[in-house]
């Protein structure tokens, strides 16, 4: 039969075939069957180890396919465009890709990852990323979109809302995270950086618990709660209302205090002459925790700060700005090739102060031991238009502060009124215990100082907690109940100065005498009045 079949024919069949072939045409009990039984066995083998190698071999071609072939792109996706497209990002440009029939469009969701192959058509949803730049919103407009980007001299930059935070009540200041192509703001992580020193609450402060600072008392009165508790009478004479005003004058003396009694009693005024509850916002600010090394940083905070006053203002809160130590921000402007950070963070404020935006009640009020120091620009009527000056107590001044400190739930050896008229005299007496330094003039004129002439509202609180010290001392020796006693209260004032007895070189007397609130024009020495030690003679 094999000499009828072609060589064709042959070609076309496979080995076991041709065996099977063979073993067909000889007869049954041939002695060559065996063999060609043994060689089938053997050619069965070859063939199912042919088809392992040839399986893996495909695998192996089809892994280098995929190694070979390009990588799928991920990208953002925007929006939904019916009925089967979709409005991707991918590397910073915009594509409008095809969906694969597959994958339900509306599983899709702004600011979500998504797969593309290398057609652009959108195959698989990838969810949401967990990295990506941080910003800060600075304005949430009203169609949900947001501007961000003002900041370190970048260009502001709108971006969507994710799906995530469609519903979300977004403000200025708020740090939020994009996505990686910077399309779409996917979380909200907090204020981040944002200078955040407000007071929940501001310490009830009557005008009553404030002593020796009557003119600056009723100069913030004048320039704050009038306007607030008359505005239609201001309006009909057409009186503009303050913006802010400055607190000057030595170190102590209550500046910091008369900025919270401000925020409190104007809070009260209004509750009793309207009946209206207008919650205060205080946000007290030291001056040099605005400054940052980063370029464009600082002004960031100085508009932040302003935002969030006028944001909490437009909640119907009373907003007040409280900036400490303003000297440090807002120094004078000097020339030269240098720059220095002043030369962008003075023209920030005052474009805040003057912005489109008007300040609705919100009042700024700076507070600084070195007025002279401070930019005239700040200083103009229209920005900050009352410079109230702080002065150090007088002796009636300081017996009422010593009355403030020396309740009569303190345990006193006398009435609160005697000891605080006791002390007040002794701290003021001009005699020659209580002097402490001697000034000359030009003129060849001296004048020497006394403590009550540097006295001011941190000394007696310091003077008075000493006596306290001294007095628990005394009670824990001698195991009685004890009381603060005159003699405390005098030992503790002459401790509390001879430990402050430090006075500067003589080349730092101009600035050392301004900061006490003494005029240095014409002064050119100050010489400190040392204690007399009792002359000793030795025996020779």
């Amino acid at each position: 039969m094999m000499d009828l079949l072609s060589r064709e024919e042959l070609d076309r069949l496979s080995t076991l075939q041709i065996l099977d072939l063979i073993a067909g045409k000889l007869p049954p009990r041939h002695s060559a069957l065996l063999d060609l039984a043994y060689l089938r066995d053997r050619v069965v083998g070859l063939e199912e180890t042919n088809d392992q190698a040839r399986q893996v071999i495909e695998k192996y071609d089809e892994a280098l396919d995929k190694l070979r072939s390009p990588a799928l792109r991920v990208g953002t996706f925007l929006a939904a465009l019916e009925p089967d497209r979709a409005h991707v990002c991918l590397g910073g440009a915009d594509y409008i890709c095809r969906v694969d029939p597959q994958l339900a469009l509306s599983s899709l969701q702004i600011g979500q990852r998504v797969l593309c192959n290398e057609a652009f058509a959108v195959v698989q949803g990838l969810g949401f990323d967990r990295g990506g730049p941080l910003v800060r919103i600075d304005e949430a407009l009203s169609d949900g979109r947001l501007r961000i980007g003002t900041e370190a001299g970048t260009a502001p930059v709108v971006v969507l809302r994710s799906a995530l935070l469609a519903k979300e009540k977004l403000k200025p200041g708020l740090e939020v995270r994009l996505d990686a192509n910077q399309r779409v703001a996917l979380e909200v992580l907090g204020v981040g950086k944002r200078i955040d020193r407000s007071l929940d609450r501001v310490t009830p402060i009557p005008w009553s618990a404030i002593g020796g600072q009557d003119e600056a008392v009723q100069a913030i009165r004048d320039t704050i709660e009038l306007p607030f508790l008359h505005r239609d009478l201001f309006r009909r004479f057409q009186h503009a209302v303050p913006k802010g005003f400055l607190l000057h004058g030595p170190p102590g003396c209550g500046k910091t205090l008369l900025g919270k009694a401000t925020a409190w009693n104007l809070r009260q005024q209004i509750l009793d002459a309207t009946g209206v509850e207008h919650p205060e916002f205080f946000l007290h600010i030291k001056g040099p925790e605005v400054l940052n090394m980063w370029v464009g940083e600082s002004e960031r905070q100085v508009r932040d700060l302003f935002a969030q006053c006028r944001e909490r203002a437009s909640e119907g809160h009373l907003a007040f700005l409280f900036i400490d130590e303003a000297e440090s921000i807002l120094g004078v402007r000097r020339g030269g090739r240098v720059h220095s950070i002043l030369s962008t963070l003075v023209p920030m404020f005052c474009t805040e102060m003057d912005g489109l935006e008007p300040l609705s009640n919100v009042v700024i009020i700076l507070a600084s031991n070195r007025a002279d120091l401070i930019d005239p620009a700040i200083l103009r009527p229209g920005r900050i238009d009352r410079k109230i000056r702080v002065r150090r107590p007088d002796k009636d001044g300081a017996r009422r502060i010593y009355g403030i400190y020396l309740t009569d739930s303190l345990p006193l050896a006398e009435p609160s009124d005697t000891l605080a008229a006791a002390i007040a005299d002794a701290h003021y007496a001009r005699h020659p215990d209580n002097e402490f330094l001697e000034v000359t003039f030009r003129s060849g004129r001296r004048d020497v100082l006394t403590r009550g002439d540097v006295a001011s509202g941190a000394i007696i609180a310091a003077v008075v907690e000493r006596a306290k010290s001294l007095a628990i001392k005394r009670a824990i020796a001698s195991s009685t109940a004890g009381e603060l006693t005159r003699d405390d209260l005098l030992a503790a004032l002459r401790l509390e100065h001879a430990e402050n007895d430090l006075f500067p070189s003589s080349d730092l007397t101009e600035d050392w005498l301004k900061l006490t609130d003494f005029d240095p024009e014409n002064v050119v020495r100050l010489g400190p009045i040392r204690p007399r030690r009792e002359e000793r003679s030795a025996v020779v």
